[in-house]
């Protein structure tokens, strides 16, 4: 949002919890914040080292759901595009100008194909992920209805266990069909290994992601034997980009957390045995709450508690502060916040790093963006809700 008249018709504590222009301090809690000066260093980053390995990076859209962030991934970051997990959720992303889209997942209610088949119209590259080959009839005949081109991955089951075919065969003969189907193109493969991004020993990340990319390569290899080209090769997130880009194979990633991080993420470690927290990435997401009471003397209350974050990774923890202060359980709308030496007093604000950064941004509706101690922007958190 840039025009000031539509900020004007904003009422700060309903419609939104701050305006440009307002110290920090008074912003109004439970809200989501981001630190701008860390979510652009670890935009760069990440572009950065994406540019100098030679990968295309897709930014992961539903880690923050918002187009706003997208679009200063493409621009500071060098994003090619954002993957998505549903079709509603890619048509945010569509309608609000992102031109390369992948939905990472798997597409088959009759209505969802059909609204897919629908958004090349909108001047957006759109791919979409099959493992069974009666997807590939489903999509082809709706693509044909509406004179599109439908661009498809075939994914992998590369350890995750979810979806995806478990062979190179599976993959070939998936590829044959889809380039045998009308208006669909077969363009690479998904290979994203979701199950070990948060295991906290750097090798036994490694050990996971050698297994995949030995299929991958396998898939590759099987595929380029029967004469089908493989233009991309995707997967990578935040805990395994390093594994993905220095494998000859994939070339393209879809690392979404790096850019706000949360305190699952946080707490894996990198090659050297550090917490990727601390010198890799930037903690740049916060909830932002308040003490509303404290006539425990050995703890405070805040207001962000269940519906203000997902726990489900953990509770958030307390960020900056060097005291016994700790973030210890939830209800609803309460947070119990241990504050054994009596250091916060009532309307105190605190900064919590969330448990799981995705899960959190979709129970909110705005993103505040602070620098230096003021409000700088307000972004709407576009997805939000478009789970379908």
């Amino acid at each position: 949002m840039n025009a000031q008249t539509k900020f004007d018709e904003l009422i700060v504590g309903f419609d939104v919890p701050a305006l440009p222009g307002m110290d920090e301090a008074d912003i109004q809690t439970p809200a989501l914040i981001l630190d701008l000066d860390a979510l652009e260093r670890n935009i760069k980053k990440m572009g950065d080292y994406a540019a100098a390995h030679g990968m295309r990076h897709r930014v992961h859209g539903k880690m923050h759901k918002s187009v706003d962030v997208a679009k200063l991934q493409e621009e500071l970051g060098g994003a090619v595009g954002v993957c998505c997990q549903k079709v509603s959720e890619a048509e945010v992303f569509v309608r609000g100008g992102i031109k390369d889209v992948l939905v990472s997942n798997q597409v088959r209610d009759p209505l969802k194909v059909d609204r897919l088949a629908q958004l090349p119209k909108l001047g957006s590259r759109i791919i979409v992920c099959v493992d069974d080959l009666d997807n590939v009839a489903d999509l082809s005949a709706a693509a044909v209805k509406h004179g599109t081109t439908l661009e498809i991955f075939i994914e992998i089951d590369c350890g995750a266990g979810r979806c995806g075919v478990n062979s190179t065969e599976a993959v070939v003969e998936i590829a044959k069909a889809i380039d045998a189907a009308e208006n669909l193109k077969f363009t690479g493969i998904q290979a994203y290994q979701g199950a070990m991004q948060h295991m906290d020993s750097y090798e036994d990340r490694k050990a996971k992601l050698d297994v995949a990319i030995a299929m991958v390569r396998d898939a590759v290899d099987g595929l380029k034997a029967e004469g089908i080209t493989c233009e991309l090769v995707s997967g990578g997130g935040t805990g395994s980009y390093y594994f993905e880009s220095n494998s000859g194979v994939y070339n393209e990633l879809q690392c979404g957390s790096y850019a706000f991080m949360d305190a699952d993420y946080g707490r894996i470690l990198d090659k050297a045995g550090n917490r990727i927290d601390q010198g890799e990435w930037d903690n740049a997401l916060f909830i932002l709450t308040s003490v509303m009471s404290h006539t425990k003397a050995d703890k405070a209350i805040v207001d962000a508690g269940l519906k203000a974050q997902s726990v489900d990774s953990g509770l958030p923890t307390v960020f900056g502060r060097d005291d016994a202060v700790e973030y210890l359980k939830c209800s609803d709308e309460h947070g119990v916040v241990g504050d054994p030496d009596g250091v916060l007093s009532v309307n105190d604000k605190l900064r919590l790093v969330p448990g799981h950064c995705d899960p959190t941004c979709n129970v909110h509706d705005w993103y505040v963006g602070v620098r230096n101690g003021k409000v700088e922007t307000l972004w709407p958190v576009s997805a939000r809700g478009k789970a379908f």
